[in-house]
C-alpha cells in the first residue's frame, strides 16, 4: 500500500541533477542504431514526470504537454476522480492508494492516446508501481531542501508531513526507486529549483523527443510538437 503524500529530516542539502542535454546521448540510443527494428511500437514516446512531493512535476508536465502536443495526465487528479484510494492516514493527513483500480483507470488512457498519434506526459511521486512497458523517458526532478521546504510550507502540510518529503528528497528516495524500477538508460535526474531551469527541461524534452521520432521510423507531425 502506498501512501499519497510523502515527507524528511530539515537540513540544508543542494542537489547536483543530471545535465538535460544527457537525453540526447543515452546509451539507449547507440542500442537503437546497432538494430533494424524501431525499440517501441509506439509513434510518440510515453513520459514519466516523477520526484517528490513540491520539486514542480505537475508544472514540468504541463509545459511540456503544451509544448509537444503531448496528453497530460496528473495521477493525482486522477486517484481523486475515480476515488482510486482504501483508506486514510491520519497522522500523515493523506489518503492511502488503490494501485490496481489506478492502474485499470489509467492504462486505457495511455492506450486511447497512443491510438490519437500522441504520447502521455505523466506525473506522480509515487513511480515503481507502473509498468516498465509504459514509458520510454523517466525524469526525476530534483530541488535543493530549502527550496522544498518553502514549497511544502506554502501548501500548508504538516510539520510531520512536510518532515517525510524532506527526509525522501535528502535520501534520493524517489531516484533510487525509478533506478530499480526502469532500465536505467532512460531514468535521468533533473534540476528543479526555478522557473527557468523547468523551462531549459522542456527545451531538451523537445531535442529528445524529436530524437525518439528519428530512431522509430516515424515521420515528426508538425501539429505534435509546436515551434517557439
Amino acid at each position: 500500500r502506498k501512501q499519497l503524500g510523502g515527507g524528511g529530516l530539515l537540513m540544508c542539502v543542494r542537489t547536483t541533477g543530471s545535465d538535460p542535454s544527457s537525453f540526447l546521448h543515452s546509451p539507449i540510443y547507440s542500442s537503437m542504431e546497432d538494430s533494424d527494428e524501431p525499440s517501441s511500437n509506439r509513434s510518440r514516446p510515453n513520459l514519466l514526470i516523477t520526484g517528490t512531493p513540491g520539486v514542480g512535476k505537475t508544472t514540468t508536465a504541463s509545459m511540456i504537454a503544451e509544448k509537444l502536443g503531448m496528453k497530460h495526465l496528473c495521477v493525482g487528479d486522477l486517484i481523486r476522480e475515480h476515488s482510486c484510494v482504501e483508506g486514510r492516514d491520519e497522522r500523515l493527513q493523506t489518503d492511502i492508494l488503490d494501485e490496481d483500480k489506478l492502474i485499470d483507470t489509467l492504462d486505457p488512457m495511455i492506450s486511447d492516446a497512443q491510438e490519437e498519434g500522441v504520447g502521455c506526459v505523466v506525473d506522480y511521486h509515487i513511480c515503481e508501481i507502473f509498468p516498465e512497458r509504459w514509458f520510454d523517458l523517466v525524469l526525476v526532478l530534483r530541488t535543493d531542501t530549502e527550496v522544498l521546504y518553502d514549497r511544502l510550507t506554502a501548501r500548508g502540510y504538516s510539520d510531520d508531513k512536510r518532515s517525510e518529503n524532506m527526509e525522501s528528497e535528502i535520501m534520493q528516495v524517489i531516484l533510487e526507486e525509478a533506478r530499480e524500477a526502469y532500465d536505467q538508460n532512460i531514468v535521468h535526474e533533473v534540476k528543479s529549483n526555478t522557473v527557468g531551469e523547468m523551462e531549459s527541461t522542456v527545451q531538451r524534452i523537445e531535442q529528445w523527443v524529436e530524437q525518439w521520432i528519428r530512431d522509430n521510423s516515424q515521420p515528426l507531425a508538425t501539429d505534435n510538437i509546436s515551434s517557439e
